[in-house]
């Protein structure tokens, strides 16, 4: 499955930024196509299991791709599935991805606890 690759690499991502620190949080923007950040957010807790990331919060933002309906011209987010096969401004059934959809995920923030012994 796709997204438990992803996951794989996002938690890899959040490992070398948190350096040995306890992530209590993590924000993920993931693009191209829509998913689910239930799946994600259950696919980051098994790879993150046994980790400092484990149990940590997961915050996915999307940024699903764009259709155009080639009967009236209009551009939508492919923000779920109906609208990937049905213009939602006139109902027509001719839709194409406006562009080439860049896939990626980028790792916008994580939070994590103070090092040992430090004090604020």
């Amino acid at each position: 499955m796709h997204e438990l690759g992803l996951c794989d690499a996002i938690v890899r991502a959040v490992l070398n930024r948190a350096d040995g620190r306890r992530v209590r949080g993590v924000k993920v923007r993931i693009s191209g196509h829509p998913v689910d950040p239930g799946v994600i957010d259950q696919g980051f807790q098994l790879a993150a299991a046994g980790t400092p990331a484990e149990g940590a919060r997961v915050e996915v933002v999307q940024e699903p791709a764009s259709v155009r309906c080639r009967a009236c011209g209009a551009e939508s987010p492919a923000d779920d599935v109906p609208n990937l096969v049905v213009c939602p401004s006139c109902g027509g059934l001719d839709v194409e991805a406006a562009e080439a959809p860049e896939h990626e995920a980028v790792l916008e923030s994580i939070t994590v606890d103070e090092p040992a012994g430090t004090s604020g």
